[in-house]
């Protein structure tokens, strides 16, 4: 199939990609590639992927030039669009949403409008566990009212999930939201707790742990979630089915920060100094999520540890910032 692939250049689409390389798939991949975090890494990811066997397209362009976006679906006929472009980060939200509403409100609606228009077969598309806010009911399921985001991120990620179903319900389209959980492996984000805690343990530097390392998530190592995306890719299920699905994509095991920090010095032979601080505005004590839906569609259940997934995370993580 042809499958396009926004965000190409980020953490989890480079692994998309990746992955439907090598499924065969003849891939289209475009990213801004913006500043929010050094550049270099996301151009570092794309050559990665150029080295693939398999077939990849790259464009540079910003989901809001909906003229450019109009001339790519001319230009190819895709099957499926796999959407991970936005601009991410729950606290950079705070004092930057101007960001969040260009790129993934009217950038999301521009993809939106093109998936109507050229009637692509599924449309995937990156939703956040932050959509469930300080949600008490552990673990989240995809039921539950999110009507209380607790940052203008989630409030743009749930505002997505809403214009999905509207355009679903309009226009008989397949459409289906992930709702992320906290992911990592290699060639993630920098401004991601995981990278944060391995940079420090490399260079021996203290760290903070906010809300005073009693937080958990719900660590998930990359290769489970492709696994999972990979087989929602053609899934006569869910296509037979149709319309809009919200699906949690985790482990479905929450994971303490502290074990989790204990794993990455472990890696690294070493103890970090750490500064207990309060949260900070937006983040959410818990995420725990429920993934029965999800398997019901995909019949796969995470099978990378934490220990396992941090071992190769470590691995990646000293030769590239050697």
């Amino acid at each position: 199939m042809t499958i396009l692939v926004t965000g190409s250049a980020g953490f989890i689409g480079h692994h998309i990609v990746k992955r439907l390389m090598r499924e065969g798939h003849e891939v289209i991949g475009i990213d801004s590639l913006n500043s929010y975090y050094d550049p270099r890494l996301k151009l570092d990811r794309n050559q990665a992927l150029e080295k693939e066997e398999g077939s990849y397209t790259f464009y540079q362009m910003d989901l809001v030039n909906h003229q450019d976006l109009t001339q790519l679906f001319e230009k190819h006929t895709f099957d499926h669009v796999i959407h991970m472009a936005a601009q991410a980060g729950v606290r950079y939200s705070i004092e930057h949403p101007r960001a969040y509403m260009l790129s993934n409100m009217e950038g999301f609606f521009n993809i939106l409008e093109l998936i109507r228009k050229f009637k692509v077969e599924h449309f995937i598309y990156a939703s956040s566990s932050s959509v469930y806010g300080d949600n008490t009911e552990q673990p989240f399921k995809e039921s539950a009212e999110c009507n209380d985001p607790v940052s203008f991120y989630a409030a743009t990620k749930r505002s997505n999930e809403l214009m999905a179903a509207s355009y679903s319900n309009l226009y008989n389209l397949t459409l289906t939201g992930l709702r992320f959980f906290t992911v990592y492996g290699p060639w993630g984000r920098p401004d991601m707790a995981p990278i944060l805690f391995a940079n420090a343990a490399k260079d021996r530097k203290p760290i903070k742990v906010f809300n005073n390392g009693e937080q958990k998530r719900d660590f998930t190592y990359i290769d489970d979630i492709v696994e999972n995306i990979n087989r929602l890719v053609g899934n006569q299920k869910r296509l037979s089915e149709g319309g809009h699905q919200l699906l949690n994509i985790g482990r479905g095991e929450p994971v303490g920060l502290m074990p989790f920090i204990e794993t990455i010095e472990k890696a690294y032979n070493t103890s970090l100094e750490k500064e207990f601080v309060p949260a900070q505005p937006g983040d959410v004590t818990v995420t725990f999520a429920d993934t029965s839906k999800l398997i019901s569609y995909t019949n796969y259940q995470p099978k990378v540890g934490l220990e396992e997934g941090v071992k190769s995370f470590i691995e990646w993580h000293r030769k590239y910032y050697s």
